[in-house]
Formats: structure tokens, C-alpha cells, sequence
């Protein structure tokens, strides 16, 4: 799940609000001024005669704000942006800009949350939980405004940020240098200044713990 293609180039790091930051201006430059209805709008309407100007654009616009919403649910920087890029990497080669009727940004949000919903699943979830969800169970839930899905994914991000926090103050350090600032488990041991059993055992029991806090939000 590289896309590295689709990805910008940031020298930020991200702050303590746990978002990606990065030089917003010179990225909207082309919408200053602009809502983000006209600016959807406006992408829309040039897809018709420019798709690559028109793509470049849509990303250039959503990128940011769509990894500032994954990474709060999966606190890691580099696993948010891989999901966000996976989500312009189908938008770009299935062509969703010729079938989608209603706003791209809609869309594209919901496509991260969905795409968030299954990594966690995958990796906190049931181990019974099939992967092999078909594209058109993809298209369904992305395309369906669900308030009941919404109200899902409010409810399991209040939960993910209660079960990190609720934490053990080592283990928690321990778990944000390795998801959110992506630092190996040798980094983290000479950082904290720990054994790196000891590193190793934090992550078994954060991974565990959450595993069992978020099991009935993952079903």
C-alpha cells in the first residue's frame, strides 16, 4: 500500500493535535478566496476538459484535510497518508469522477472513513472478520449518506481516543513513537532509555488492550 506517486512533499511534522500540516497556501493557491463548494464545483466542471489539471487539483485540495481526518483514528502518520493515497489511487484509475452525480469531497471523505473502518478492523478487529470485501460493497458504502454510519464512525473515534488514552503512561509513549512518529522499536528503547524487551512487551499489551476495548466497535 505504497502510492508514493500520489503523495506531496511535506517537510512538517505534525503537531500536537495529531494532524498533517504542511504549506496549506501554495497548495489551495488556485482557490484562494474560493469556499470548498466552489472549489468542488470547480473541479467537477474542469474534469470535463482537463482530467489530469483536474486531478491534480482534487488532490492538491483534499489531501491534507482527508490524512488530518485518518490519522485521528489511526494515529499513525504514514498509515493515513498510504490511506488517503489508496483512496485517489481508485478514484484516478476506476474513473469514479465519470460516475459520481453528488459532491467529490463527500465522497472522498467517506471513502477515508471506510478505508479507516477496515484497516481497523483488520488489525484490532475479530481475526474471523473476512478481507476480501468486493469493490461494489466499497461503492455501496461510500456512495450511501448512512447516518447511521456516521453516527458509527463518531462513536469509534470517541472510543479509539477513550482506549488510547486510558492507556498505562509508558505503554502509551511507547505505542505513539511507534505509530505516530513511526520510529523502530530500537529508536524508541534508546529514546526512553528501556530495554528493547521491554519496548516489544509495551506494544504487545497497547495492541492487546485495544484490541479488546474497540472489539465491539469493529463488528
Amino acid at each position: 500500500m505504497n502510492n508514493s506517486f500520489l503523495k506531496v512533499e511535506e517537510s512538517s511534522q505534525l503537531n500536537t493535535s495529531h494532524s498533517v500540516t504542511g504549506n496549506s497556501e501554495s497548495d489551495k493557491s488556485e482557490f484562494s478566496g474560493a469556499t470548498i463548494v466552489d472549489a468542488d464545483l470547480f473541479i467537477k466542471h474542469l474534469f470535463q476538459s482537463d482530467p489530469n489539471r483536474a486531478f491534480e487539483s482534487l488532490f492538491k485540495f483534499h489531501y491534507k484535510p482527508l490524512c488530518n481526518l485518518a490519522v485521528r483514528y489511526v494515529y499513525s502518520k504514514e498509515i493515513a497518508e498510504d490511506l488517503v493515497s489508496d483512496v485517489f489511487y481508485d478514484f484516478l484509475k476506476k474513473e469514479r469522477f465519470e460516475s459520481i452525480s453528488g459532491s467529490f469531497r463527500t465522497y472522498l471523505f467517506q471513502a477515508v472513513r471506510y478505508k479507516v473502518y477496515r484497516y481497523l478492523k483488520n488489525e484490532f478487529g475479530d481475526n474471523g472478520w473476512k478481507k476480501s470485501i468486493e469493490m461494489k460493497d466499497f461503492d455501496m458504502l461510500v456512495d450511501e449518506r448512512n447516518p447511521q454510519q456516521m453516527l458509527m464512525f463518531d462513536e469509534l473515534i470517541i472510543k479509539i481516543r477513550e482506549s488510547v488514552n486510558a492507556l498505562p503512561p509508558q505503554c502509551l509513549n511507547v505505542f505513539l513513537l511507534s505509530r505516530f512518529e513511526g520510529k523502530k522499536n530500537k529508536e524508541i528503547s534508546e529514546k526512553l532509555g528501556i530495554k528493547l524487551k521491554t519496548v516489544e512487551s509495551h506494544m504487545m499489551k497497547a495492541l492487546s488492550l485495544l484490541r479488546n476495548r474497540l472489539e465491539n466497535y469493529l463488528v
